[in-house]
């Protein structure tokens, strides 16, 4: 089974003259392998936050993007060893593309699209012994510093994303992730147990 750890608590924040902005970063661990799914846009957290495991960037097998906003994707070439995947392809440094079968090679990891805040936005499942079936959503989920994180379900169906590019598509994505998750990792605020 997998072992997962998030790196970094996405963040999103006003700040005097700017915004300051950094998404979840989430460590996978199976077979041998190590993930990172959204490495986020804080060079100098993120490595920090690796050595503290005892990795560097070129330990990194696989980086999974779930969504092409910056704040979750920009740091993804820091890892010259990975290939990049996204909700339909992975990406090689030498220029290659190919389509996956919806999960991460060598492991059980999945990869579900879940469209909504973005139209290409994907999440990963991921299957632990600690925490039983992880969603590692994203965006589908998330929360600016200044806003309470409810998660009964109908706060989590009825939280506002003033970013949402189809808001009857990121309805179903909810639903289906409440459906099948024990616990979820959102995008910017706590990893949490979804209540039955």
């Amino acid at each position: 089974m997998a072992e997962v750890k998030v790196l970094i608590q996405g963040y999103a924040r006003g700040e005097e003259d700017s915004e300051s902005a950094s998404s979840t970063t989430t460590l996978i661990k199976e077979s041998g392998l190590n993930i990172i799914v959204d490495p986020g846009m804080n060079r100098e957290l993120l490595l920090e936050s690796l050595k503290k495991e005892n990795l560097s960037q070129k330990d990194i097998n696989y980086v999974i993007l779930t969504h092409y906003h910056l704040d979750h994707s920009l740091l993804a070439g820091i890892f010259e060893n990975a290939r990049v995947m996204d909700n339909e392809d992975i990406y090689s440094f030498d220029g290659k593309i190919k389509r996956h079968d919806r999960k991460v090679p060598g492991t059980d990891i999945k990869i579900i699209k879940t469209p909504g805040h973005d139209l290409f936005h994907c999440s990963v499942l991921v299957k632990t012994k600690e925490f039983g079936q992880v969603a590692i959503v994203s965006d589908v989920f998330w929360w600016s510093d200044e806003e309470e994180q409810k998660t009964d379900n109908e706060s989590l169906m009825n939280h506002e994303d003033p970013y949402v590019k189809n808001k009857e598509e990121l309805m179903k994505s909810r639903k289906k992730v409440l459906e099948i998750a024990d616990y979820i990792i959102p995008g910017h605020g706590k990893m949490f147990k979804v209540k039955r």
